[in-house]
Order: structure tokens, then sequence, then C-alpha cells
């Protein structure tokens, strides 16, 4: 950032807030006038689950209701209040969610955020499509971010508190993927936060069959693993499940071997995540474990994929500026909508650019979990040979340190 009283610094100001301050008029606006669906459904929810049976038996706008019952509980107080007033309110927390997000990837990153940062970063941000597709849609998915990143910087900066870890758990009962975060802690041997995640997703769990017992009983036992009640094929989702149905042309072509499939991205991902962790890189490992998740899930839908925020500020960090600006432009655009998607014959099968532009995203996150995975298994070699070239043992330990994050908690604010 330019220093203090410098004509840079006199214009840089006004224009970031000035630009925040129009966005967030915008989404005042338009979550006072807009019936967003994705949030009507949550309201739905919020009232069917005090009457258990009907959750999951009856349509929500033509859809159906696909989160937990305990996502249903947390949305009661929610469904009490008048709908304009709770879209606007839940925008605004959706908000505030990104500037607390702002802040703590920043934080993860080494850096020493000021209010123009994350300002700056916040206004950037609020212009990619996840970003703007949860607000436009009332989705839930900054707060279930914020909520992890609580957790996972509390745990790098080696925090006592006993409640560490609470965040991923609710997080992972409101929605299932989160709990990717769980293994993470365990393989960064951070068991305490494992042991509080998964205590809190049980104890979640046990508050939705006291609710709603019958619908807890049907969702455990049936839903909770069924994309074929959510559209799976269609374009919004980028996973690599959907992107194997289109290319196959339906669900019925796609057996269970794609499960090995899902296990294998799970197992690359989350060792990788697990060795950055031990060597200090708390962003790295925070941002492979949240793709990881992304690539595992049979659903991630496009405004699922918030996680590009740590990785775009990972790859600003680590001096990869142009593969940044390349991230941003793509999740900003988001191509993939501008390829067929209306359920016709010209989504399915291999179409060659139009298939890898129909999922973009998807190509995106695999070339970032290819390219950390090669990073890290080329990090030690490179250590050691600047050890070798360095000659005398304690420098060339000091090399490897550099290389497992001294220069990520020695970097400047």
């Amino acid at each position: 950032m330019p220093a203090e009283g410098t004509p840079r610094r006199r214009w840089l100001a006004p224009v970031v807030y000035g630009v925040l301050g129009l966005e967030l008029a915008a989404v005042i606006v338009f979550a006072a006038t807009y019936n967003a669906l994705d949030f009507r459904i949550y309201m739905w929810g919020g009232h069917a689950v005090t009457g258990d049976g009907r959750l999951y038996l009856a349509l929500a706008y033509g859809h159906w209701f696909t989160y937990s019952p305990f996502a249903a509980i947390v949305f009661v107080p929610v469904a009490a209040l008048p709908l304009a007033a709770a879209r606007v309110g839940w925008d605004l927390v959706s908000v505030a969610a990104l500037a607390y997000c702002c802040t703590r990837i920043l934080q993860i990153a080494g850096y020493r955020p000021t209010r123009i940062m994350v300002a700056g970063f916040a206004a950037a941000a609020m212009a990619l499509d996840p970003v703007w597709q949860t607000l436009f849609l009332g989705q839930i998915n900054l707060i279930l971010l914020a909520l992890v990143l609580t957790d996972v910087w509390l745990v790098s900066r080696g925090s006592s508190w006993p409640a560490v870890g609470a965040g991923v758990g609710i997080a992972a009962a409101i929605k299932l993927t989160p709990a990717i975060f769980i293994v993470f802690f365990l393989l960064a041997r951070r068991t305490r936060a494992a042991v509080v995640a998964a205590g809190t997703f049980a104890g979640c769990g046990l508050l939705g069959f006291l609710v709603a017992p019958h619908a807890s009983s049907r969702y455990w036992a049936h839903l909770a693993y069924d994309s074929r009640r959510v559209g799976a094929p269609y374009i919004s989702n980028q996973s690599p499940y959907a992107a194997a149905i289109r290319i196959a042309g339906g669900q019925a072509h796609i057996g269970w071997w794609w499960v090995m499939v899902s296990v294998a991205f799970a197992v690359i991902g989350l060792t990788v995540a697990a060795v950055l962790a031990r060597r200090g890189d708390w962003l790295g490992a925070t941002a492979v474990t949240g793709a990881t998740g992304l690539l595992v899930s049979p659903i991630s839908w496009a405004h699922h994929w918030v996680w590009v925020l740590p990785v775009l500020v990972l790859l600003i960090r680590d001096g990869h500026r142009i593969a940044a600006a390349a991230g941003y432009l793509l999740f900003a655009v988001a191509p993939f909508w501008f390829t067929p998607h209306a359920a016709g014959p010209r989504e399915y099968g291999f179409h060659w650019l139009t298939t890898l532009v129909a999922n973009c995203f998807l190509i995106a996150g695999l070339a970032f979990l290819g390219y950390m995975t090669l990073a890290q298994l080329r990090g030690p070699q490179r250590a050691l040979r600047r050890g070798e070239d360095l000659g005398p043992p304690g420098r060339a330990e000091m090399a490897v340190g550099a290389d497992d994050g001294g220069a990520i908690r020695s970097r400047p604010g």
C-alpha cells in the first residue's frame, strides 16, 4: 500500500470506498425488491421443520429442501421475519461475512490488513461470480466460509481457546462439504480442533433429531448423499461428477466407480494440505482443502466456489500475479454461462472447446490442485539443492526453513 499522505493514497481511499458503497447500495436495493429463490427455500425450510415430516416430502417453489434438518432449524428465526426485511438483513450479514473473510484471509496469509486493504479486497470480491451469485440467490456460502476461516485462523495462531473447531462443525452440520476440514485438522496434527469440530457436528445433528426426528431419519438414511434431487447435470454444477454426467450423457452412465475418483482427489488434496500446514503455510493449506472439498463433492454449484478468494490471495502472495489476474477474470466472467445450459442435447457429449469452457471452474480447480501438488513434490528437492550449494549444514537448514514457511511468517504487513 502507498504511504500515508501520498497523492496515490489520497485518491485510492475515496475510489475504493466509493465503489464498495455503490455495491452495497445495489445489494440493498436488489434484496429489497427481488424474491431470491434459494432464500425463499431457506425460509420455507424454517417453517416446515417444525412440522417434521413434510420437510423432505413436499416441494418448495418447485424445488426440494436439500439441507440438513439442523440447517432448517437455523432458519427458524429468519423465517419469523417479514420476507423483504429478512432478505435485506440476510444479504447484509453476507456482505459483513465477506469483509470478515477478507480480513481473516489476509491475516492467515501473513499480512496486517488495514481498512483500505479489506475494503478493496471486498469490493473486488463482489464482482466474482461465486460471490455475487451467493448474494443474488440469498445463499449461505459466505457465512459458512467465515465460520471455517475463523477456526483455521485460530489454529494457525496456536490458540488454546477450547471452542476452536466449533465453526467447522456448525458449517458441516449445515452443508456437508466443510466436513473435509475435520479430516484436514486431524492430518495437520490439530487433534483437539478436529475433535471439537466432530463433536459440534454430531451435537447439531442430535439437535435436528430432537426437533424433527422423522425428517432427520429420512435425511441421514436416504437423502444426504442423493444427488438426483438437485439437478446434478445443470451447468452451474462445476464438480468432476457433474462434468462426467454431461460428457457421458446422463447420470445413468456413471457407476459406483466414481467413488474411487472422489477418494483419489481427497487423498491427494488432503495430503498436500497437511504438508503445507506442517510447513507453516496455513493459507496454502486452507486454499487446497477448500478446493479439494469442491472436487470431492458431487454438487459444487458455481456459488460454492467462494474458495477462490484464498486461492487468489495465495497466488498474489507467492508472486504469481498473472495467474491471479487470469483466475480473477475467469471467476468474474464465468464463461460457462455462455455455453448451452437449457437441458438440450448440446450440453451432453464432448464438444471440444465448448465442453472445456462449460467446465471452466472445474478445470481451474484441477489446475490449482495439480500445481500445488507438483510444487510440494519439488519443494524438498529445491531445498536440498540449495543446502548442497550453501555448504555448511546450518545454512542448509535455514534454506529448508525458508521453504517450510519462514518467509510467510516474516512477511511484513
